[in-house]
């Protein structure tokens, strides 16, 4: 069984700033994730992602169905080209890479913004894929409110 990738794309209707300082905070990652998958710190979680740095989430999905810790080492962050990348894992699912590429579109009003996700999880690659392809619609539906909330 070989990895899949996935890709979900959608357009915000917020500056890509806003956006961009949005995506660095812990916090943007569990309201976004909920109630697809929770996500509770284990020790002392720094409220922004570092570079080179690990987080260790205990995860459930729907809110109730453990998968144990999931580990996220991030790889990259770049506010240059205006994107993230993780290295992240837990015990049903070895690999699961995730880039985050924002692009700034209508003169800085909007953002068009990518979830990019390799998934290996040996013979539960395909379900996993079809999981994550609905988890991250869902996810860019709630950056939708969570930018329409923030706008006030």
């Amino acid at each position: 069984m070989k990895a899949k990738t996935i890709t979900v794309d959608s357009c915000f209707p917020a500056a890509s700033h806003e956006v961009w300082e949005k995506l660095q905070q812990i916090s943007t990652l569990q309201y976004i994730a909920a109630p697809y998958a929770t996500f509770k710190p284990i020790g002392d979680v720094p409220p922004i992602w570092t570079e080179g740095g690990t987080l260790k989430l205990d995860m459930k999905l729907f809110g109730f169905i453990s998968v144990g810790v999931h580990t996220i080492y991030v790889k990259q962050i770049d506010e240059g080209s205006l994107s993230m990348y993780t290295n992240e894992n837990n015990k049903y699912i070895p690999v699961w890479n995730h880039r985050i590429i924002l692009w700034p579109t209508d003169n800085g009003k909007a953002t068009d913004y990518r979830d990019e996700v390799e998934i290996f999880a040996g013979w539960r690659t395909p379900m996993v894929a079809v999981w994550s392809r609905y988890f991250y619609r869902h996810r860019q539906k709630k950056w939708l409110v969570l930018l329409s909330e923030a706008a006030g």
